[in-house]
């Protein structure tokens, strides 16, 4: 099984979507962001699921509408792992440069 990292910069992009949350009335908040992490697991799987992005990335679509996230993650198959890089709401304009 793909061994799965979460990089440090992880908790600043976790740390401004749940501070968005909510502005926006979201319910729950602590069971989104624990359904974002949970389709995470998918990765131990399916390194290369998601779609192309940038410099040998892929990004993972979680969720959907105003519950949607993307995961910016890169697969590195002589250590096979995978890393996420950074996540984002789906709706947001795009990633830091990482």
């Amino acid at each position: 099984m793909t061994r799965l990292v979460l990089a440090a910069e992880l908790a600043e992009d976790v740390e401004r979507i749940v501070a968005h949350l909510p502005a926006h009335d979201a319910a729950h908040i602590d069971e989104r962001v624990a359904e974002v992490f949970d389709a995470l697991a998918i990765l131990r799987d399916h390194p290369l699921i998601g779609r192309p992005s940038m410099q040998g990335r892929r990004d993972l679509v979680i969720g959907r509408d105003a519950r949607g996230h993307v995961a910016r993650c890169q697969y590195d198959a002589v250590d096979d792992g995978v890393a996420v890089l950074a996540l984002r709401a789906q709706r947001e304009a795009g990633f830091v440069d990482r």
